[in-house]
């Protein structure tokens, strides 16, 4: 079933306006040149308003998001946003403000950057924050350039080589890529951590430095990280800390007292602000003391004497990475975040989202396989390499069932090292009921497969499209409409 654009359901003559027969009357815009002007009527749907209010409440209807049900989607944090951070970035002395304006009049806006870089300093464990980089990937591409800087100025030039554990996110190869490094991969061992001994083996003075994330993408805590950060900074490499997820670690653990030097986070999945659809997001950066002077221009400053906020540039900066000052309205929102949660909410939000993935693989590990079977943290990986085995069920038929049943399905196929992934999130929001819920869900589908596997294979019925050919779709892309040719 095709979704109906308004253009379908356009006929000639019908509107959803009126316009006022004074500005009919209006003598024509003389200041547009020609060249800006029309030659033919903009090819514009026609309806009426009910049929045009109608058409898009429907569309809406059929978005599925945090504020509509569980997304358990492992690695990304989809969790639910307060509402109340949404009134605060529409202040109007937020939402309102020129970006270019100056300092003088902008006191409001660049306190809440100064005391955000503050915060979250003081929660990371570093010494110096940017808040300029637009998104996750955007703040590795700058974490990394730090590192370039950093290695350049000392004279190590040749340090050209980036380790990527296997288990890494997947924009941690592409990031370092971007950035001019080359890319080696560091094998994880049988518990699912970073294999030392494979580390050891590929340290030399080429290396500038190892991406990880704590807990790591198998939802596991590296225990090793202290002797790996000792390994690394000995051969003259840098720590990058993947922190686009760090739910099980506020206020619990600090990337800088690992041995991290430069870390970057998501404000829109951690600290609740928006997340999906494109953006905007937030991804801040933040570094050690031998890293500082290597930030993006300008960083927020603080006169104590004259008791004013002001711009300045690092001195061996690297220039802007983002016009303005980043995406000022996601730091209001995880700012107000942050100060209505304090230290203590911080420390339940942790407890909560480790809990409740507990929760979850304790009661799904026995219908399906779990590869790793060990405490995990924030998420965890199931497989349906047993329904595959047995039944015929990969883990995509189980994830379209999912949307039948009204869930929308985890992460699959990732990370690579685990095969028929299923990568789950529950957060901290959601309740002991919705996980139950959730639970019977995946277990009913462990049922169905081994009862009437054909019936997976023909997954979603309820959806507005059935399964669509994905390789098609990633590589022709129509998200643009075209008129229809006239016959």
């Amino acid at each position: 079933m095709r979704i109906k654009t308004i253009f379908d359901i356009s006929k000639p003559g019908r509107k959803a306006y009126t316009i006022n027969e004074t500005f009919l009357k209006a003598p024509a815009i003389e200041f547009l040149p020609s060249s800006y002007m029309r030659e033919k009527p903009a090819e514009l749907p026609e309806v009426s308003e009910v049929e045009m209010v109608r058409h898009y409440i429907n569309l809406s209807r059929k978005n599925y998001g945090v504020d509509t049900g569980f997304y358990p989607l492992g690695s990304c944090t989809m969790k639910y946003n307060p509402k109340v951070n949404e009134a605060a970035a529409a202040l109007p002395g937020f939402a309102h403000v020129h970006p270019y304006i100056s300092d003088a009049y902008s006191q409001g806006a660049l306190e809440i950057i100064y005391l955000m870089q503050n915060m979250l300093c003081a929660i990371f464990g570093m010494d110096a924050f940017t808040l300029q980089p637009a998104a996750g990937a955007h703040g590795e591409f700058t974490g990394l350039l730090l590192i370039k800087a950093y290695h350049k100025e000392r004279g190590d030039d040749n340090r050209r080589l980036m380790l990527v554990p296997d288990s890494s996110h997947g924009t941690n190869p592409a990031s370092a890529h971007l950035s001019g490094f080359k890319i080696v991969q560091v094998a994880s061992n049988d518990k699912g951590l970073v294999d030392v001994s494979d580390l050891k083996s590929k340290l030399s003075p080429d290396i500038a430095g190892i991406m990880m994330t704590n807990p790591n993408t198998l939802g596991l805590f590296e225990e090793e990280i202290a002797e790996i950060a000792e390994l690394v900074h000995d051969a003259g490499g840098l720590l990058y800390y993947d922190g686009a997820n760090a739910n099980a670690i506020v206020e619990r653990a600090r990337p800088g007292e690992m041995g991290f030097d430069v870390l970057h986070l998501n404000l829109h999945k951690t600290f609740s602000t928006p997340h999906g659809g494109g953006g905007p997001g937030s991804g801040p950066v933040g570094v050690k003391e031998h890293l500082k002077d290597y930030l993006p221009k300008p960083i927020v400053e603080y006169d104590e004497v004259g008791g004013f906020y002001y711009y300045d540039d690092p001195p061996m900066s690297i220039g802007r990475v983002k016009s303005f000052y980043g995406n000022f309205g996601v730091i209001v929102r995880a700012f107000i975040y942050l100060r209505m949660l304090g230290a203590a909410g911080l420390k339940k939000v942790s407890e909560g989202a480790v809990l409740n993935a507990r929760y979850l693989m304790e009661n799904l590990k026995g219908d399906y396989w779990l590869k790793y079977d060990r405490p995990c943290m924030h998420e965890f990986v199931l497989s349906a390499c047993r329904q595959k085995d047995q039944c015929g069920v990969r883990a995509l038929d189980i994830a379209k069932q999912l949307l039948d049943m009204g869930y929308h399905p985890p992460t699959v196929y990732f990370p690579l090292i685990v095969p028929e992934a299923l990568m789950i999130e529950p957060t901290e929001t959601e309740s002991v009921d919705t996980l139950d819920m959730f639970i019977e869900a995946m277990k009913e589908i462990a049922r169905i497969a081994k009862e009437d596997p054909e019936y997976l294979h023909g997954a979603p019925r309820k959806m507005p499209v059935r399964r669509l050919d994905d390789v098609r779709a990633a590589r022709q892309i129509d998200v643009k409409w075209t008129p229809r040719v006239s016959e």
